[in-house]
């Protein structure tokens, strides 16, 4: 798409307009449809929203730090999850058989954005330029050392079995400490290649931020509305075909929420800006494993009436030990600021393997795997340990990009 075409530019801006906008009307009117409209057009909206993120991303970025703007635009993007793991996590509060559901949700969450979205951005990119590895700005390391501590902190929780108010405010200090430090970055000015964001870049400045406010409010508003229609009737669709129903709250419920942060993420790898859609996840990473599992216990304890702990039993506590373990690995290779295709396929085999493995034992072993591979290549690799070090001492040098 280019900025001499206009009226392109034009439609594809009323054609996303339009995705978001179509289940809202369906839903203010009350119509209801069966499998399979349910889960389309809800995921339709979404769809659409998130071109519409992306665009509010690139507008804001004439006035916000890029960090500050990915930040939003991937905490609007969990909206959807944090929708659905918010509600498991009150409704266990009530009926403790939830309490599954809710870990469920949240693990299958992260896994599928490390395991999936991430090689489908140096995917996408290698697809669009047959570049096999992607640069990540050094200003992204910051994500990357609020998801290594807020990783290292996660591997406590399954050992004690709970996740407790402690937790919370730990885990809620760090998503604190990472937004705040993302405000701080220098602002400059975004380069465009053609599309709805170029043209909207070139109104006054008060219309433009107008424009961007209003994107970001639709498509945050869309997404909020359509999480639990989408992925409700993909859970639908799933039990008519007999699956379990553990299985779908954890893969199916959060392929139809994560498919925002999926989108996003892609569009800014074919738009040539890979390393702003790894850093789009790497914030939808640092978000879910901070201020979602934060609040997770928090909500638990509201609904439940007393400030108490969510207890995590030993399929819970499996899951998170295993989700732990993905993120350390993945954490340590993009360490050094590169991304390749290797790496990608690498972690999306791995991330496939799980699928195999049903028995506790196995999920164990394989969490072992994760976390003997991670250290040997730490042990192995000084440019690795380099490389860390350097996310620890620049991480919080956020001011400079």
């Amino acid at each position: 798409m280019s900025a001499k075409s206009p009226t392109k530019t034009i439609l594809a801006l009323a054609a996303a307009l339009t995705l978001a906008a179509q289940w809202l009307i369906v839903e203010h009117l009350g119509w209801n449809f069966g499998p399979p409209w349910r889960p389309f057009l809800p995921g339709l909206a979404i769809f659409g929203a998130a071109f519409l993120l992306s665009w509010g991303a690139e507008l804001a970025q004439h006035d916000l730090p890029e960090a500050l703007t990915l930040a939003f635009v991937a905490l609007v993007a969990v909206l959807p999850e944090y929708a659905v793991d918010m509600y498991f996590a009150w409704t266990a509060g009530k009926n403790p058989t939830y309490i599954a559901y809710a870990a469920a949700n949240m693990t299958g969450g992260n896994r599928l954005l490390i395991g999936c979205g991430w090689t489908v951005v140096v995917f996408a990119y290698w697809f669009k330029t047959r570049q096999k590895h992607i640069h990540v700005p050094h200003g992204h390391r910051l994500e990357l050392l609020a998801l290594i501590v807020a990783t290292l902190y996660s591997f406590v929780l399954p050992l004690k079995g709970s996740i407790s108010w402690i937790d919370s405010v730990f885990l809620l200090v760090i998503f604190g400490g990472y937004m705040y430090l993302a405000s701080r970055s220098h602002v400059t000015e975004p380069e465009f290649e053609g599309g709805p964001a170029e043209l909207l870049g070139k109104l006054p400045a008060i219309w433009r931020r107008l424009v961007a406010v209003g994107l970001f409010v639709m498509a945050g508003w869309t997404i909020f509305r359509c999480a639990h229609p989408f992925a409700e009737g993909l859970l639908e669709a799933g039990k008519h075909w007999g699956i379990e129903e553990f299985l779908l709250v954890q893969w199916l419920a959060p392929l139809a929420s994560e498919a925002p942060e999926f989108l996003v993420a892609t569009l800014f790898a074919l738009r040539n800006r890979p390393g702003a859609g790894i850093g789009t996840l790497l914030s939808s990473t640092v978000n879910q494993w901070t201020l979602l599992v934060g609040m997770l216990p928090l909500v638990f304890s509201l609904s439940s009436g007393e400030l108490r702990a969510m207890p995590l039993d030993t399929r819970q506590a499996e899951e998170l030990l295993l989700t732990s373990a993905q993120s350390l690995f993945a954490t340590l290779i993009l360490c050094d600021m590169q991304f390749s295709l290797w790496d990608g396929l690498a972690i999306a085999a791995l991330f496939v393997v799980q699928f195999f493995l049903p028995g506790t034992h196995a999920r164990y072993i394989y969490s072992g795997v994760y976390i003997v591979i991670a250290l040997g290549l730490l042990i192995a690799k000084k440019p690795l340990r380099h490389s860390l070090m350097n996310t620890f001492r620049e991480g919080f040098r956020r001011p400079s990009t």
